[in-house]
């Protein structure tokens, strides 16, 4: 079905910036709020795992991540892990 509905100026353009970021059209981005909007429940089932297993890198930063600029440093996990075992060997 088509319809036509005013869409202020502002919001207009936050959601052409956040469909270009994406990688997706003004349509998928408006159908997809309006799903959310009225079925929230659906969403977050059809979606399995976590926000942030299920979320999409923005184009410039995908980009930048194939890239390979980003490789070869140290994983932030690591760091932490090393941290923790030098505060617990100082208690010992």
């Amino acid at each position: 079905m088509k319809t036509t509905i005013d869409i202020p100026d502002a919001l207009y353009r936050q959601a052409k910036i956040r469909a270009v970021e994406t990688g997706q059209t003004l349509k998928q981005i408006v159908l997809t709020s309006l799903e959310k909007e009225l079925n929230p429940a659906a969403t977050v089932a059809e979606e399995p795992g976590s926000y942030w297993a299920n979320r999409k890198l923005r184009p410039g930063f995908q980009r930048i991540l194939e890239s390979g600029v980003l490789d070869g440093g140290t994983d932030s996990t690591q760091i932490i892990s090393e941290d923790r075992s030098s505060r617990e060997d100082a208690l010992f």
